[in-house]
């Protein structure tokens, strides 16, 4: 069962855009994996699965444990083309919390974005508590908080069933 909640926040006073000030996306969700918190912690640990789960991937450059860049297709309204990103996993194994802080652009646009989950258990599977905030400058910014936060949305929720998919398929894989 898929059991994805979120909520975004867009912020872009036509009045901002027009000055290129920048877009600010918040997000808060949760979501449920029917695996136990140590498994779920290991594939969300591993840089090369989790890429492996980031929709319309182009390309991974795997640098350590914790550091990669990636190539993505991006579309959001007539913004189109490839973004690269830098992506840092910020592991807290002690406290069950990942953060992730990505940061890159394209096609004249930035992106940064922190995010964190917190993992726990609940009823035999895991809990990601889960929030980000995206800020965005140039041409993807222009296009506007309700364009981007539906793609936000889309993109959030598909990430979060790819890791669920697969966090449960390389658990079958390993038993």
């Amino acid at each position: 069962m898929f059991c994805s909640r979120a909520r975004g926040v867009a912020q872009d006073p036509p009045e901002r855009l027009a000055r290129g000030e920048t877009v600010k996306l918040q997000y808060a969700g949760q979501e449920s994996i029917p695996l136990p918190l140590k498994q779920v912690w290991a594939f969300i640990s591993d840089p090369h699965k989790i890429a492996s789960c980031l929709p319309d991937v182009q390309s991974v450059e795997v640098h350590d444990s914790t550091h990669m860049d990636v190539s993505v297709r991006v579309g959001v309204g007539p913004v189109r083309g490839n973004f690269k990103f830098k992506i840092e996993l910020q592991p807290d194994q002690a406290g069950n919390r990942m953060g992730v802080k990505i940061t890159g652009g394209g096609l004249g646009s930035v992106v940064d974005l922190s995010a964190s989950a917190d993992l726990k258990e609940g009823g035999g599977n895991t809990i990601l508590d889960w929030k980000g905030e995206a800020v965005m400058r140039g041409p993807v910014a222009a296009v506007g908080g309700r364009v981007l936060d539906a793609q936000a949305q889309k993109l959030i929720s598909q990430t979060f069933a790819n890791v669920k998919t697969a966090a449960v398929q390389d658990s079958s894989r390993s038993a």
